[in-house]
C-alpha cells in the first residue's frame, strides 16, 4: 500500500506538470531541485511531497508509453 496524499499536493503537482511537462523526470532528487527553482514552498516537507507525487505521475506516464507526462483526469 502507498501513501495517501492530500488533494492540495495532487493539485499543485498536476498544475506544475501541465505547465512544465518536459522539465520533470523519474528522479526524485532532480525533481526537488526543479521545484525549488519553479515555485516557492512554505516548507521543505510540502516541496518534498509534491516532488514525490510528481515523480510518481511521471513514472506512471512513462510506463503507459506516453511521450510527456499528463495529469490524470478526474
Amino acid at each position: 500500500m502507498g501513501n495517501v496524499r492530500p488533494e492540495k499536493i495532487k493539485r499543485i503537482a498536476r498544475e506544475l506538470i501541465r505547465k512544465y511537462p518536459d522539465k520533470f523526470t523519474t528522479n526524485f532528487e532532480e525533481n526537488k531541485k526543479i521545484l525549488s527553482s519553479l515555485a516557492l514552498f512554505p516548507s521543505i516537507r510540502l516541496r518534498n511531497s509534491v516532488a514525490g507525487y510528481v515523480t510518481r505521475l511521471v513514472a506512471i506516464s512513462q510506463a503507459q508509453g506516453k511521450g510527456s507526462p499528463q495529469s490524470p483526469q478526474k
